[in-house]
């Protein structure tokens, strides 16, 4: 499979973005996951959460919200959180 295009968008929430995949990741509705441990069922939200200073998940069509801790930077979080999804893609 060809390497995943993703697209971050900011959010009217500096504590949350929109990151917008060239494919589906949810199907048959939105999953919100609030912690690491809620997000246990989907292997992509818990690669997102392995990043420090991730605290939500949401999982909507093609597209995937991502809070943080207001304390972390997403100059730090954003290139893990895309690696993440890109190495979720590379083992599907």
């Amino acid at each position: 499979m060809s390497d995943v295009r993703i697209v971050v968008q900011p959010t009217p929430n500096p504590n949350s973005v929109k990151v917008t995949l060239d494919r589906t990741v949810s199907e048959g509705g939105s999953k919100t996951y609030q912690s690491a441990e809620d997000a246990r069922e989907s292997p992509l939200a818990s690669a997102i959460f392995a990043v420090p200073g991730v605290t939500m998940v949401f999982l909507l069509n093609n597209f995937i919200t991502v809070g943080k801790d207001p304390s972390a930077s997403w100059h730090d979080i954003l290139p893990q959180v895309e690696e993440a999804i890109r190495r979720h893609y590379a083992g599907a």
